[in-house]
């Protein structure tokens, strides 16, 4: 194998495994987007009642039509929309912007860092911010620059076994 066709090889590999990793959205696809209705002098009047992301979700038909397309602007190689949970990168329930492409992307299912862990962290920051205890704004800051780190500061050791 000449020196080029490894570093050809190299990089499909490189390309491979980026299309694979989409714990993270890309920033510059996704960069995330609040809902402007949603204030912290308001969240016992929107995000902190019960059913409220109901009321704002977006329908099954766009969420859908949109991850098909993300998933072709990411790159993927797995393009199986079945593989995928439509993300708002800010959650709704912590008043991210329900319809903005902007706030979602096509987060991966089967991952160490897939949409059942997010979802958790979603769940424990809610509670911390209609209880009090974090600032919306912090909340939606640090789930959008990276939910993983947000992860490992909020829904860590620290947080286990608390009754959040």
């Amino acid at each position: 194998m000449t020196r080029n066709q490894i570093s050809l090889s190299l990089a499909l590999i490189a390309i491979s495994i980026k299309s694979i990793a989409g714990d993270l959205p890309d920033p510059t696809i996704s960069p995330g987007a609040v809902n402007l209705a949603v204030t912290q002098a308001n969240i016992h009047e929107t995000i902190c009642v019960k059913g409220y992301s109901k009321t704002v979700r977006p329908t099954y038909q766009y969420t859908n039509w949109l991850k098909k397309r993300q998933i072709r602007e990411y790159g993927y190689a797995d393009t199986d929309p079945r593989d995928y949970e439509q993300d708002h990168i800010v959650p709704i329930s912590l008043g991210g912007d329900p319809t903005d492409p902007d706030n979602e992307f096509p987060q991966p299912r089967n991952s160490e860092w897939g949409a059942d862990k997010k979802d958790e962290l979603e769940l424990r920051l809610l509670k911390l911010v209609c209880r009090g205890d974090l600032p919306l704004a912090t909340a939606q800051h640090d789930i959008a620059a990276d939910w993983i780190e947000a992860y490992k500061k909020y829904g860590g050791e620290k947080y286990h076994g608390r009754s959040d």
